[in-house]
């Protein structure tokens, strides 16, 4: 919902200096604007400019920001949405494929690992949701706003880690042995297998969904939203028909006994792969951003959504610009609460539905697999499910479907959302491009590339295909996550001013975060170039010491990375303590 604002109902800087007793919570008539994304229009040019001072956003190699109040704070109710996407995104691939194979593989013994990573992207997700509730830039305006070349470093890594249908594939896989059809069909002299025709129709169901909302983010979160609900049912009917509640019971035993070690030989790409994919992992998390400026959160508020240019709607405005506003006492109680609010969304949507989701499946996995050397598709379709028959196999089939099909659009969507938007801060705003044409057009290439892979596939279901695949994207994903953990910490405490910065609790979250991606993709690029280069000059070991004078080197820039960071954010903080009047206001544990 859109609309625009009369003379005596702007919001403007001498606003911030009325009655800071005004009501922080928005009223219930008001909240409800956001369930089906909020966007509220400002005279953009007739806003004041805000000052090069500690009471505001650093602008860096950006323009000013305007001020405008704090809008009032809607219930977690109201807000639901984005976090719902994000975990609809994690179902394909952490939840169903890298962490019930991995448990099954290695016992309960791995759960830990599950856990901390889960609750690492917690933190880094709504890290990259400050930014834009403070200003209603997207994480890549921020990243624009330090150097140039950000945005692209993350849109390639995307491009590598996110352009493959593997996902769309692997439902295909299991719509075909669900329903009896493997083979092919012959038309015309061309004989085209039957998991492909599926899979292309699957594409096409994503590209269509999209024309049926004139904002593109409102027709994504209902449809995600209703594949949650019926995976999360199936899911649940799943463990009491398969007895794996059974396996939950003795969960706590298993975890308080087991080791909190990584077992000898594990494969470090999927152990990566795993860290990343407890939860959405690498491109698909800096969404998090784009889906809370669509949502309208705080000051995403006064941004413009990203429309369908094939509905006749007029584009709303993306401003070069964002907003911010003076820390006043309204205004802060009005920050803190909106913190609150979407840690709490995050936290009960992504946070609880992913551990619940992931920890009953793993479960089966146990039960049914416990050992397994297969790949994880194989191990659900071939292993789990004609053990259990019946009923059972059938919510086998619609589980595993349901998680890879909303993964793959989950996927479409983040990967083309984030693409369009770096594209269009680092060179089309100055081109003259329109974001919702740049967006649709973008959707449209990465379907038809979706397409043309899924065609030239010839063998795609062999050996271990398409975990494989899989398991080489979520490795990508968590050496991707490092880079732009560290850079998120950074700018939260050194460009954001004393109100709006996290608190220490969450700025150790963040080295914690760093050091751990950073550490395993040390690990990881280490052994990849050993093998690559059939060199052992490259080989880094878990220990550092020992390593080879190559991986000392990978080591040693993994520590200045560390250390820069720390030292950046420790002075960051220091140097903003006490220049903000009543900042004290917005303090909290997790603030």
């Amino acid at each position: 919902m859109a609309r625009s604002l009369d003379t005596h109902e702007q919001t403007s800087a001498d606003e911030s200096e009325s009655d800071p007793t005004d009501d922080v919570y928005a009223p219930e008539i008001e909240g409800k604007q956001y369930r089906g994304t909020w966007y509220l229009p400002l005279p953009y040019d007739q806003l004041s400019e805000a000052p090069e001072t500690d009471d505001y956003p650093t602008r860096g190699t950006g323009g000013t920001f305007r001020i405008a109040d704090l809008p009032r704070v809607p219930r977690v109710r109201h807000i639901v949405g984005p976090s719902a996407l994000m975990l609809g995104a994690s179902l394909g691939s952490g939840e169903t494929l890298f962490w019930p194979v991995l448990i099954a593989q290695h016992d309960w013994t791995l759960y830990w690992a599950f856990i901390i990573g889960v609750f690492t992207q917690f933190f880094i997700n709504t890290e990259l949701q400050r930014w834009t509730l403070a200003t209603g830039e997207s994480i890549f305006r921020s990243f624009l706003r330090v150097r140039q070349f950000w945005p692209w470093v993350f849109l390639i890594g995307g491009l590598v880690s996110l352009g493959w249908p593997g996902w769309a594939a692997g439902a295909a896989q299991v719509a075909v042995t669900a329903l009896g059809l493997t083979g092919s069909v012959s038309a015309v002299g061309v004989s085209l297998a039957n998991w492909k025709l599926i899979a292309i129709g699957l594409m096409g169901v994503i590209w269509c969904s999209y024309q049926i909302s004139s904002v593109m983010y409102n027709a994504v979160e209902a449809f995600q939203i209703t594949l949650l609900f019926v995976a999360t049912g199936a899911a649940i009917l799943l463990v009491f028909v398969s007895n794996a509640f059974t396996e939950l019971a003795t969960l706590p035993s298993n975890v308080l006994n087991g080791s909190s070690t990584i077992p000898s030989g594990m494969d470090l790409a999927v152990f990566l792969g795993g860290l990343a994919f407890a939860g959405a992992g690498g491109y698909l998390n800096l969404s998090q951003s784009l889906w809370a400026r669509e949502k309208g959160y705080g000051m995403g508020n006064y941004q413009g959504r990203v429309k369908n240019p094939l509905i006749g709607d007029d584009p709303e405005l993306i401003e070069r610009n964002g907003f911010t506003f003076r820390p006043v006492e309204r205004n802060l109680r009005r920050w803190r609460g909106w913190w609150r609010v979407i840690q709490l969304e995050h936290f009960l949507t992504f946070v609880v539905g992913l551990i619940f989701v992931a920890t009953v499946l793993m479960a089966v996995s146990v039960r049914y697999a416990s050992g397994t050397a297969s790949g994880a598709i194989t191990m659900w379709l071939v292993q789990i499910a004609p053990q259990i028959g019946g009923l059972g196999t059938v919510l086998v089939f619609v589980v595993l479907f349901i998680a890879l099909f909303t993964t793959e659009y989950a996927i479409v969507e983040s990967f083309v959302r984030n693409s369009a938007d770096a594209l269009y801060e680092t060179y089309g705003r100055d081109a003259d491009w329109e974001l919702s044409r740049l967006f649709w057009r973008l959707l449209t290439s990465f379907v038809v590339w979706g397409i043309l892979i899924i065609l030239l596939f010839t063998a795609p279901f062999e050996n271990q295909e398409p975990f494989f695949f899989l398991v080489v994207g979520a490795a990508l994903s968590g050496i991707m996550m490092w880079p732009y953990t560290v850079l998120t910490l950074i700018i939260n405490t050194t460009r954001l001013p004393e109100h709006l910065q996290p608190g220490w609790f969450r700025v150790v979250a963040l080295w914690w975060a760093s050091s751990l991606y950073g550490y395993f993709s040390s690990l990881l690029v280490g052994e990849t170039l050993s093998e690559i280069t059939g060199l052992g000059v490259f080989e880094t070991t878990a220990t550092v010491l020992g390593s080879a004078p190559a991986g000392y080197v990978i080591w040693v820039v993994f520590f200045s990375v560390q250390t820069y960071a720390i030292v950046r954010s420790v002075l960051g903080k220091r140097r903003a303590a006490g220049t903000v009047e009543s900042a004290e206001l917005t303090n909290g544990l997790f603030s």
